[in-house]
C-alpha cells in the first residue's frame, strides 16, 4: 500500500505561499485529446455529460509519456522542479484564493488538464516550463504541453496576510485539505475499486480539472473533475471553505463501464503505526505515532461506535452493515503534544475526517482495513462505504455528502467518548488487560452512587473477567477496565459501553483483539 508514496512527495515540498498567474508565453502544441475546446460553454452539467459520454467508450489508459529528463526522477531531484511564486494563479487580483500546480515526475506521470471556469466558459491553463524552476534538472523542451500533474489552493486560512495551502489534488483520485492551524495527514480519494481485494485493486484518476474563478469576498471556491478507470468515469463537484473546519460538499456521478462489485465510496486513507493499545515490537521513543487512532460511526439506528486502530500482523478487513449512515469518519482524538512528542511530524494537529451523507445511501456497509506496516510512511489504514448492491453496468448512480477536515467533531455528541484504549499483559497467564478512559458531558459531576453505574462488556470468544468501572478524577471522567482470556482463539471481537442502569453514558466501544 504506496499511497502515501503518492501524495507525501507534492506536499512536503516548501508551502510557497502567495502565488502570481500569468498567461503562459508558451507557443506549446495541443494536447493529445482535448476534453473542451477554449471558450466552450461551461455549467453544472457539463462534467456530467463529459462523464457520461467518456464511459460509453473504451477505457484508455492514462497519457504517462514524459520527456527522458523526467521519467526517472528521484525524489530528491523531483523536489528540486518548484511552481514559481510570482505565477501563481489570481495572484495581484484581491481574490480569495490562488492556486499553484504540480510538475509531472517522479510517482507522477499521469497527464492532469487543468482548466479555469470564467463567466460561464472554460479556459485551458496551459502548461509550460516557464512557470517552475528546475533546480539541476534539465527542462523540458517549452514546445510540449506536458500538462500538470496536480494543484493546489491556497487561502488567508491562518492569517490575513497570508495565502496557506489548504488543499491539494495529487496522485491517481487522491485528495487532502487543512483546517486552520493544522498540518497534512490522512487523505481521502473520488473512488475505491476492489479495494483490500487479493486479486488487486484499480486505482482511479482524475484526468480533467476545471476550477470556478471565485468571486472577491467569497468564502469558497468550485473544483470540478473528470474521473476515469477501467470500470467507470466519473463527474465530481467539490465546494470547498477552508476555516476553522474546512469543508467540502461532495457531488458524485459515476456511469459504471462494467459491474462494479466493491466500490468504496468516501473512501478515506491514513496511517496508524502504534499507539497505548498496540505496541508490539515497537523501539521509539515516541508513546504514539498516527495520522489517525479511531474510526467512528454514526450508524442509522442511532447508534455510535468508536474502534481504535490497530497495526496487525496480518491483513484485517472488519465491516459494520448499515442503512443509510448518518456518518463515518478517521478521527485523530488525541490532540496533546504529550501523546505523541514530536516536534516535527505534530501528529496532535492532524486533522480528522468525517463524512456526513447528504440524503439515503440505503443498505450496505462501512469498511475498514487495516494492513501491516513497520514504517510511518506508509497509508496503511482505508475506511469508506460499500453499497450492498452492485453498481451495475451502464447504470448512473449518484452519491453527494459532506466532508469535514478539523480537530473537533461536526456533530454534538450527547454521549461520552472513550479518549485512550490501553492494552497490555494480564495479571493471569495468558490474559489481556484493557483499560479505557472515557471522558464527555454525561460523565462531569456523575455521583458513583447514583444508579447501577457499570461496564456492560461481551466478547464474541474467549472469556471476561473483573470487569470494573471507577471515576477517574486525573483526567475528569471515567475508567473501564477488564481482563480477556483469548482461550487459544486468534480473534476475538469486543463490545463494551458504560451505562447507569439501563441508560447509556457513553459511545459503543469495539474492537477486535488478535495475538
Amino acid at each position: 500500500m504506496r499511497r502515501r508514496d503518492l501524495v507525501f512527495a507534492g506536499v512536503v515540498l516548501p508551502l510557497l505561499g502567495d502565488l502570481l498567474w500569468e498567461p503562459a508565453a508558451v507557443g506549446a502544441d495541443a494536447p493529445p485529446e482535448t476534453v473542451l475546446p477554449d471558450g466552450a460553454i461551461f455549467d453544472a452539467a457539463t462534467v456530467r455529460q463529459l462523464a457520461r459520454q467518456l464511459a460509453q467508450k473504451p477505457y484508455k489508459a492514462p497519457d504517462v509519456s514524459l520527456p527522458d529528463a523526467l521519467k526517472n526522477l528521484t525524489y530528491d531531484q523531483y523536489r528540486m522542479i518548484r511552481f514559481i511564486p510570482e505565477k501563481a494563479l489570481w495572484r495581484g487580483e484581491n481574490l480569495p484564493f490562488q492556486a499553484q500546480f504540480f510538475h509531472r515526475g517522479f510517482y507522477y506521470d499521469n497527464r492532469v488538464d487543468v482548466f479555469q471556469v470564467d463567466q460561464g466558459k472554460s479556459v485551458r491553463i496551459h502548461y509550460s516550463p516557464s512557470l517552475f524552476s528546475f533546480g539541476e534538472v534539465a527542462p523540458p523542451d517549452p514546445q510540449v504541453d506536458l500538462g500538470f500533474a496536480g494543484f493546489r489552493l491556497h487561502a488567508p486560512i491562518n492569517r490575513p496576510d497570508y495565502f496557506d495551502e489548504v488543499a491539494v489534488f495529487l496522485g491517481a483520485s487522491y485528495f487532502r485539505a487543512v483546517a486552520k492551524n493544522q498540518v497534512y495527514g490522512l487523505s481521502s480519494r473520488g473512488l475505491g475499486i476492489n479495494t483490500g481485494d487479493a486479486k488487486g485493486e484499480q486505482f482511479p484518476f482524475f484526468k480533467s480539472f476545471w476550477i470556478e474563478r471565485p468571486q472577491p469576498g467569497t468564502a469558497s471556491i468550485v473544483v470540478h473533475a473528470l474521473l476515469d478507470c477501467e470500470s467507470a468515469a466519473g463527474a465530481y463537484r467539490f465546494t470547498i471553505r477552508p476555516g476553522g473546519t474546512t469543508v467540502f460538499d461532495v457531488e458524485m456521478v459515476l456511469y459504471p463501464r462494467t459491474q462494479i462489485t466493491q466500490a468504496g465510496i468516501a473512501s478515506l486513507t491514513s496511517m496508524f503505526l502504534f499507539d497505548a493499545n498496540d505496541r508490539r515490537g515497537v523501539d521509539d521513543f515516541r508513546p504514539a505515532v498516527h495520522d489517525s487512532d479511531g474510526l467512528m460511526i454514526h450508524n442509522g439506528h442511532g447508534e455510535q461506535l468508536w474502534r481504535p486502530l490497530t497495526n496487525p500482523l496480518d491483513l484485517q478487513v472488519s465491516t459494520f452493515a448499515d442503512v443509510n449512515p448518518r456518518g463515518f469518519g478517521l478521527l485523530q482524538r488525541q490532540r496533546d503534544f504529550r501523546i505523541y512528542e514530536d516536534l516535527e511530524a505534530h501528529y496532535e494537529r492532524r486533522p480528522s475526517l468525517w463524512i456526513e451523507p447528504i440524503g439515503d445511501w440505503g443498505d450496505g456497509q462501512v469498511e475498514l482495513i487495516e494492513i501491516p506496516s513497520k514504517e510511518e510512511i506508509h497509508d496503511n489504514i482505508v475506511a469508506f462505504w460499500r453499497p450492498r448492491e452492485p453498481l451495475r453496468e451502464k447504470g448512473e448512480y449518484q452519491f453527494t455528502y459532506r466532508m469535514h477536515w478539523g480537530a473537533e467533531n461536526p456533530r454534538s455528541i450527547p454521549l461520552a467518548q472513550v479518549i485512550t484504549t490501553r492494552v497490555g499483559a494480564g495479571p493471569r497467564p495468558d490474559t489481556r488487560l484493557f483499560v479505557l478512559d472515557l471522558a464527555g458531558e454525561t460523565l462531569k459531576n456523575l455521583d458513583a452512587t447514583s444508579g447501577n453505574i457499570r461496564g456492560v462488556v461481551s466478547a464474541g470468544t474467549g472469556k471476561l473477567d473483573n470487569i470494573v468501572a471507577q471515576p477517574n478524577p486525573e483526567a475528569g471522567g471515567w475508567r473501564l477496565s477488564f481482563e480477556l482470556a483469548p482461550e487459544k482463539n486468534n480473534l476475538v471481537e469486543l463490545r463494551s459501553q458504560l451505562k447507569r442502569d439501563q441508560e447509556p453514558l457513553s459511545e459503543v466501544w469495539v474492537y477486535r483483539w488478535t495475538p
